[in-house]
């Protein structure tokens, strides 16, 4: 018999209640684990990329190695960060888990910033490798004098029978995956190691670069997978699924998907560049049924003439990024897919809500069945999700109440890269705060009604912008709509709606629009005082890089111009914005 503890002869617990012999295995959250269960039970599931590449489980397990092999013959070890400016593909994906596999870290650089932009993520993230494609070579060229970590540089070409490449370039990518060996040995390191980083594409001032540990994607992939696995039908991921991204690969991990997708083993289909023609032909190919994106390129594909043959009855759609409208729900749902809103942000990894029904899914069309898709959705496993008042004190959840959404998870960043001020902001109050204004039911529904700068404040009321884009999105003319505070001598603040047309309705006119907004206000579902005096069509909206509508831009273009309005004295504005 072994001699007992001192408090264990007490009856207490045992100094060290867990023995764990030396030759234990700790098994830290590394991104490598994810590979596991997808190797042991679907290794001959394959992995497409456009008309070019198709290989199994297997064969990319053996490409990680080669990457890993070339990475490190190009000087590459752990610590260092490595760069990739690609379109979506597999070589992405490779480079999602081969290159924080090593012990690196993976920056995804936004290829729609300014060059002016991209060079200071460049340096600001201390780049000491890049992976560029052949396409943005001109780019490259505009910033690469100004570099000051990049020590190596490799080429990225679809065409595997060219290897060429510019001066000062260690090779070319599919020419040193060839020559290099696929046994290379992934080690074990802390799971709080950095992994990735990447840099928001905020409206103001520099981008901030947010980075995500390997703990952290982790998480928020076994997370996701959970979410996604749960719900009973609508909204359902499930390993008979093949996946396909419409997300940039350089956008928050494409909002992680990719790595949910292969730990769960699924077929995935990389589009490379995005076109809806070519998203279309994938679609009906590869018999894809899961994918992501925001509302613009989800309208995109609607509008393709190519859309009207192709059985979409089958494809589920996560929509973020922007607000899921009644009117694109609609247009969705009309053929069949199973859209739904997903709700997160850069600092987030992203998810943290995701909007599936409880139970069965209305018929299509039913305005129930609209609401709950339209919807944030509910919190993910382990996220700590609050709407808190000025003060941080938690307002009713009554599906009414509105104040700013705060959260915390474990996959959430600790802060931005080198700019403790920010980070502190970002934390205030020890919760991570999204700016966006959100009410909350006794259920748990999150719903957001305005990021807190562009909620409209005139003559002391507030007026949601999200709200009034939604209503219009609801009338059949309307493709797109924005709504903008502008400022107004009267009132300080008013709303300028600008619209979209959609195809077919081109002689819609204003006082139609606007029309439709006074009938829902008449039945009291908005105040009449948020009914906007202004509205004007316009051929498009200013987005940012990823998509989304910039109403900074929106605000600068159109601000001075109001401003100098004089107070309407009778009725409304019935003039439109010259056709651009």
């Amino acid at each position: 018999m072994t001699k007992q503890s001192a408090g264990n002869q007490a009856g207490n617990p045992p100094d060290n209640p867990t023995e764990q012999g030396d030759e234990a295995y700790a098994y830290p959250l590394l991104i490598k684990q994810l590979l596991h269960t997808t190797l042991a039970t679907c290794p001959e599931q394959q992995i497409v990329y456009g008309d070019e590449v198709r290989y199994t489980y297997w064969g990319f397990r053996h490409r990680l190695g080669q990457l890993a092999s070339a990475l490190a013959g190009a000087g590459v070890s752990a610590g260092d960060t490595v760069a990739v400016m690609d379109w979506d593909s597999h070589r992405y994906l490779e480079c999602y888990f081969a290159v924080p596999m090593m012990g690196a870290v993976l920056m995804t650089a936004n290829v729609r910033l300014s060059s002016g932009q991209l060079l200071y993520t460049l340096n600001h993230a201390r780049a000491g490798v890049l992976l560029v494609h052949r396409d943005f070579l001109p780019m490259l060229e505009n910033i690469r004098a100004r570099l000051t970590t990049v020590r190596s540089f490799i080429l990225i070409g679809d065409d595997v029978e060219d290897a060429r490449h510019p001066a000062g370039f260690h090779g070319e990518y599919e020419a040193l995956i060839n020559a290099s060996g696929p046994d290379y040995a992934f080690p074990d390191f802390d799971e709080r190691t950095r992994a990735t980083t990447f840099y928001t594409t905020g409206t103001t001032g520099l981008p901030k670069g947010v980075s995500f540990s390997h703990r952290q994607l982790v998480l928020h992939t076994l997370a996701g997978m959970a979410a996604l696995g749960s719900a009973r039908e609508q909204g359902r991921v499930h390993r008979e699924d093949v996946y396909m991204p419409i997300t940039p690969m350089f956008h928050v991990h494409a909002w992680g998907m990719p790595y949910i997708a292969t730990a769960m083993g699924l077929k995935q289909v990389y589009p490379g560049r995005y076109a809806p023609d070519t998203l279309l032909r994938l679609i009906e190919r590869e018999a894809v049924t899961f994918s992501h994106c925001v509302p613009t390129l989800l309208d995109m594909i609607l509008a393709s003439p190519a859309a009207a043959s192709v059985d979409l009855s089958r494809w589920k759609v996560i929509v973020g990024g922007s607000l899921l409208s009644e009117g694109l729900t609609r247009a969705a749902r009309a053929r069949g897919i199973d859209v739904y809103t997903g709700y997160g942000m850069s600092e987030t990894c992203p998810l943290l809500t995701l909007a599936q029904a409880r139970g069965e899914t209305a018929e299509p069309g039913a305005t129930a069945d609209i609401g709950v898709r339209t919807r944030a959705g509910t919190p993910l496993p382990l996220v700590d999700l609050r709407i808190v008042d000025e003060h941080m004190r938690d307002v009713p959840r009554d599906g009414k109440s509105a104040g700013e959404v705060v959260v915390r998870a474990p996959w959430a960043t600790q802060g931005y890269l080198g700019d403790a001020q920010a980070s502190a902001a970002l934390w205030a109050g020890g919760y991570l705060h999204t700016n966006d204004i959100g009410v909350i039911d006794a259920e748990g529904n999150l719903r957001i009604t305005d990021r807190i700068k562009d909620v409209i404040k005139t003559g002391g009321e507030w007026i949601s912008s999200l709200e009034l884009e939604n209503l219009l999105s609801t009338h059949p003319g309307v493709r797109e709509a924005a709504v903008i505070g502008v400022h107004d001598v009267r009132w300080g603040e008013r709303p300028l709606a600008l619209v979209v047309l959609a195809p077919g309705h081109e002689s819609v006119t204003p006082e139609q629009l606007q029309a439709h907004v006074k009938r829902v206000a008449e039945r009291g579902l908005i105040s009449r005082f948020a009914v906007p005096e202004r509205l004007l069509i316009v051929e498009a909206l200013e987005r940012t890089s990823v998509g989304k509508i910039n109403k900074r831009a929106l605000r600068e273009r159109y601000q001075d111009s109001a401003a100098k309005r004089k107070p309407p004295t009778r009725g409304a504005d019935r003039s439109r914005a010259p056709r651009r």
